[in-house]
């Protein structure tokens, strides 16, 4: 094999694995260790400066970073990543001083922002401080798009989202709250240089066609506008027997707000056997949690409804086939299934709407309703117009939309200064030695045995009476100190200087995972057999010296190397140094990143 260059980032994309997890490319272990330090303000600025809402992530996040996280190698749970979001933002203090601070030399350039979703945040926090005029659009009475309206106040508090919102708005962004934009031509002939569209993915998918539909209207919702409602205390009660159809987060929220709202005998049905939900994992454990049954493999057949009174809807029972993959709900012939309802929550799925955007002005669409972009840029086919979050790609989460908001930001810029959109600013990164004396290191390296610690709820008896009470209660400043203890320090990296080595093997007998071996090179599927530990990971690049001056060649593991830092501790000569690689994407107009002072 090829000796491994451990300068080139695409290395470390296979290494620190849960900053490269996620889309907005967080620096996970950093502001772990600062946690551990109880450096909270540090921490929350690092999460603030990648992904822009740390509060509200640490309680929403899909953890995309979670399943890639090195600990699951070793143990069965990841590190709580997402909930260490979370310690950052409640221990915080005042971090109001250490936001940009304004008002900012104007360059001349005016920005409108269609929607006031986490997209479109993220690109008013960019560009406002690099002098740009940014107006932002929304029809609801404040920020936060979809994180104020679907995401119930059990789950996020409205004191979190608020104040993370603020962060940006106060920042001098112009808002027009409570204003619908009928016209994509209207909002360009104000002299806008560019446009931004983050409105979301606003239309809840129907049953418009399941007989019986149109029946008891007054009693079957679209699972989104139905939050929404909740939300902004239109909605304050719903039916004693509720069912929720669908199996991803909305319904899952669905199902507890009505169990907040009134519903006693609350039922969440799916098509699908539960092992396919699309809700996030945890989201499902709190339903069940609070009592909410859970009735897979029900395909939805009619309402049920009696003088314009919903009684109920009927359910086809079906199993899974599957054929070289493809699943395929096959009746079992079991009779109809009939369950009592006094209302019907139908939450299987959101759409794009842009009924507001003109069809003559040169922007294209594409068979599914969502605008034909560029991927990389996310410009339209109207050069001055581009879209982020839901509104560009389709639903995903909150942390895409603000990774896109980013990328967003840095194409607006350029276009607006007349560059190339393609050539975009190179990210920061460094390799800096942890180095302190011959056996001591700036960072942790002990690992810890601890299982991952569960987070705290507050009794259901007390939350099911108030839908605005938080479930979740948080890490505890000691918990999250031993949460942030498991973490392997995966970006603290051991870097191999081959002319130093005296190939004692001292390295090789204090691993604690044998992941370190010194032998002859070879092709990989060779050589990852020969090694003291076999490598069957092919999707984890090794780590492979040059030629030693025996002939041999060092190989380490990565799949399941902990960073512990004994290899560089036990060697005579410091061919072995811990280097923490640090990455961070570079925001619109070069900004500096936040941690580079850090």
């Amino acid at each position: 094999m090829k000796p491994t260059d451990i300068q080139n980032p695409e290395y470390f994309h296979k290494v620190v694995d849960c900053q490269y997890a996620c889309p907005a490319h967080t620096p996970v272990p950093e502001y772990i260790r600062l946690i551990a330090a109880e450096r909270y303000t540090e921490a929350y600025m690092v999460n603030w400066e990648s992904n822009v809402f740390p509060g509200v992530l640490g309680r929403t996040c899909d953890r995309p970073c979670e399943p890639a996280c090195r600990r699951g190698r070793v143990e069965e749970e990841p590190v709580a990543i997402c909930r260490l979001k979370r310690v950052a933002a409640d221990n915080k203090g005042d971090v109001k001083s250490m936001m940009p601070q304004g008002p900012f030399a104007p360059n001349g350039k005016k920005i409108a922002l269609i929607g006031g979703g986490p997209a479109a945040l993220t690109v008013a926090r960019d560009l406002t401080p690099l002098g740009y005029e940014v107006h932002l659009y929304d029809d609801q009475n404040k920020g936060g798009g979809m994180m104020r309206s679907q995401i119930p106040s059990f789950r996020l508090p409205d004191s979190v989202l608020s104040e993370e919102v603020g962060f940006i708005l106060d920042l001098g962004i112009h808002t027009h709250f409570n204003t619908r934009v009928e016209s994509l031509k209207d909002i360009l002939s104000q002299g806008y240089d560019a446009v931004f569209v983050g409105t979301g993915a606003p239309k809840g998918k129907d049953l418009a066609d399941l007989p019986g539909r149109w029946d008891a209207q007054a009693n079957i919702h679209i699972g989104i506008e139905w939050l929404a409602n909740v939300a902004f205390e239109h909605t304050s009660k719903i039916g004693k027997k509720v069912i929720v159809l669908g199996g991803g987060n909305t319904a899952m929220d669905c199902c507890r707000t009505s169990r907040r709202l009134g519903g006693e005998d609350v039922k969440v049905v799916v098509r699908s056997p539960r092992k396919e939900m699309k809700a996030s994992p945890w989201e499902i454990e709190d339903a069940l949690h609070e009592d909410i049954p859970i009735l897979e493999n029900h395909v939805p057949k009619s309402f049920v409804s009696e003088n314009g009174v919903l009684k109920g809807m009927y359910f086809e029972k079906v199993e899974a086939i599957y054929d070289n993959g493809k699943r395929k709900l096959v009746p079992t012939g079991e009779p109809d299934i009939f369950i009592e309802a006094d209302d019907v929550l139908v939450a299987i799925g959101q759409e794009n709407s842009f009924p507001w955007i003109e069809r003559d002005l040169g922007l294209e669409f594409n068979k599914w309703g969502l605008p034909v972009l560029d991927e990389k840029t996310f410009q339209s086919t109207l050069p001055k117009v581009f879209f982020g979050g839901d509104a560009a790609l389709g639903p995903k989460n909150v942390i895409t939309a603000v990774a896109q908001g980013h990328q967003a930001a840095v194409s607006i810029d350029l276009y607006c200064n007349q560059q190339s959109l393609y050539e975009r600013p190179s990210p920061y990164t460094n390799l800096i030695s942890q180095k302190m004396g011959i056996h001591e290191w700036i960072y942790d390296s002990d690992v810890t045995t601890d299982i991952r610690y569960k987070v705290p709820h507050a009794d259901k008896s007390l939350t099911l009476k108030d839908r605005k009470k938080e479930v979740e209660l948080g890490f505890s400043q000691d918990t999250g100190f031993k949460e942030a203890q498991r973490c392997l320090n995966c970006d603290v990296q051991t870097v191999f200087t081959e002319d130093k080595c005296i190939e004692c093997d001292a390295c090789a007998d204090i691993c604690p995972t044998t992941c370190i071996t010194f032998t002859i090179n070879g092709e990989e599927d060779d050589l990852r057999s020969r090694l003291n530990a076999p490598a069957h990971n092919v999707e984890q690049e090794l780590y492979v010296s040059d030629t030693l001056k025996t002939g041999r060649v060092m190989i380490k593991d990565e799949n399941v190397c902990l960073h512990c830092g004994l290899c560089a501790e036990r060697c005579p000569t410091s061919a072995w140094d811990m280097q923490k690689y640090l990455y961070s994407v570079t925001k619109a107009g070069c900004q500096s990143s936040i941690l580079e002072t850090i």
